[in-house]
């Protein structure tokens, strides 16, 4: 059951029925992409810890106590989940935590440090977005299984689980300094940074080829 944060999320950029539907809809898409997103060992339980650590350092204290606790269970999982993982997140596990991290971040954007909600899971969101529309484009039945998003193109091309979740760690942590100089007040190039470094990733990601 969503409960929408009682406010514009949009910061009124739209008129505040359409602000709730578009804050639903992104929400069950955040929920949805991150199980989606959850294909290798490691991935999800560290945009988990990446995420969380984010909101709890520019976060306020609402949403300080859910982010350290995503934060140190990600981080617990990961030891059992990184590869070769011996323990699996799961639908019931991926799905539940993408609902709270939208949640936060939901939070975060309503009291108006939106760009900092959009990227601190900025990879995610490119990621399951793009590959989505590249689907549609293409006639795929969107609902099937697949394994065409970009993390799953490097692994098919001979990257290790290990060396593409490094790679994603990295670009999170970048994520996280880019959301701190956006809250800090130097919006244009946090948000600039954070989309070439996202951009980078995927195009590494997607030409990705063992040895290279």
């Amino acid at each position: 059951m969503l409960v929408l944060p009682p406010g514009p999320v949009f910061q009124g950029w739209l008129p505040p029925g359409p602000d709730a539907v578009a804050a639903a809809l992104l929400w069950v898409w955040f929920a949805n992409l991150f199980n989606f997103m959850d294909g290798i060992d490691g991935i999800a339980a560290s945009e988990a810890a990446a995420v969380g650590l984010g909101l709890l350092l520019i976060g306020g204290a609402a949403e300080a106590g859910p982010a350290a606790a995503i934060l140190g269970a990600a981080l617990g999982f990961l030891i059992w989940n990184w590869a070769p993982a011996r323990i699996f997140m799961g639908d019931v596990g991926s799905v539940p935590l993408g609902y709270a991290l939208a949640f936060l971040l939901n939070e975060l954007a309503l009291r108006g440090d939106w760009a900092a909600a959009l990227i601190l899971p900025l990879y995610f969101l490119a990621d399951a977005t793009l590959t989505l529309l590249w689907r549609l484009a293409r006639g795929e039945r969107v609902w099937q299984a697949h394994r065409q998003h970009f993390y799953q193109r490097a692994v098919q091309r001979g990257l290790g689980h290990d060396a593409v979740v490094l790679c994603v760690i990295a670009t999170d942590l970048v994520l996280i300094g880019c959301a701190w100089a956006v809250v800090s007040g130097w919006s244009v190039a946090g948000l600039a940074v954070a989309a070439l470094t996202v951009a980078l990733l995927l195009v590494a990601l997607g030409t990705a080829k063992r040895g290279a």
